[in-house]
């Protein structure tokens, strides 16, 4: 299976403390791959080194072939890399729908003058984003909010809505943080479902998460604590890994 993002020997450090400590690791094309360490491992960090948000000690991030280490979070995300935040980022304003198609022109290549003069150009395009949003809706399960105003969705299709956003535009590789922090069990399947249908989209996802039902969707799982790789694996490998055990719970497996 081909490479789309490669980490290698990627170190931040904030003063004399190692955030990110001489991390490798790969993410394969059409994988779902989770990521986990317990509170202050560095996952957040590695998302915020991959998109731009900070920029690395030491080590480099390739993506797609492509060095891009240091790139701006704008660059980033032309290349193809999407991601979301633990927190709720959205239009509060707007609803699901305008969420959405905003997001869609965050970056907007729609000239000055075709949305001035109102060409039929520029009213293709627009006819084409609101199917495209609609589509968006539709894969992560939030058409039937679609007129709902985003400050009044409860949490749980907040964060869904979050990730619609993300989806607008149109990543390879879509960072998830945390996407079910805070949501009760209902919730959490309806985004397990949305997960699943990204993924059979054809986009490949990084994923943050502590509830171990989403690391069992994953393909692969790399485990971090203090910054540093200790485990990589299926999920059941990794569980019971002594390292893991050791990070998390402070023992070692007596399996």
């Amino acid at each position: 299976m081909s490479i789309i993002l490669n980490i290698n020997r990627l170190t931040k450090h904030f003063g004399g403390l190692a955030a990110v400590n001489d991390l490798t690791m790969d993410v394969r094309v059409g994988e779902i791959l989770g990521l986990m360490g317990p509170n202050g491992a560095g996952k957040t960090t590695v998302f915020n080194l991959i998109t731009g948000v900070l920029h690395p000690t030491e080590g480099e991030v390739i993506f797609q072939g492509k060095d891009i280490t240091g790139s701006k979070p704008h660059t980033v995300a032309k290349y193809g890399i999407g991601r979301t935040f633990q927190f709720a980022y959205l239009f509060p304003d707007f609803t699901v729908l305008q969420n959405v198609v905003a997001s869609f022109y965050l970056d907007a290549k729609c000239g000055f003058w075709e949305g001035l003069f109102n060409t039929g150009g520029y009213k293709r395009k627009e006819e084409r984003v609101l199917e495209e949003a609609m589509e968006i809706l539709r894969m992560v399960g939030l058409e039937r909010e679609k007129d709902i105003l985003g400050n009044n969705l409860p949490h749980g299709l907040q964060k869904l809505l979050t990730m619609a956003r993300a989806l607008a535009i149109r990543p390879k590789l879509l960072l998830l943080d945390e996407p079910v922090g805070g949501m009760h069990s209902d919730e959490v399947e309806h985004a397990i479902e949305a997960i699943q249908r990204i993924r059979s989209g054809g986009t490949t996802i990084l994923m943050v998460e502590h509830n171990m039902r989403l690391m069992q969707l994953c393909d692969r799982v790399v485990v971090i604590d203090f910054g540093v790789k200790i485990a990589e694996g299926n999920y059941k490998e990794v569980k019971n890994h002594e390292e893991v055990l050791r990070a998390y719970f402070g023992k070692e497996s007596h399996t």
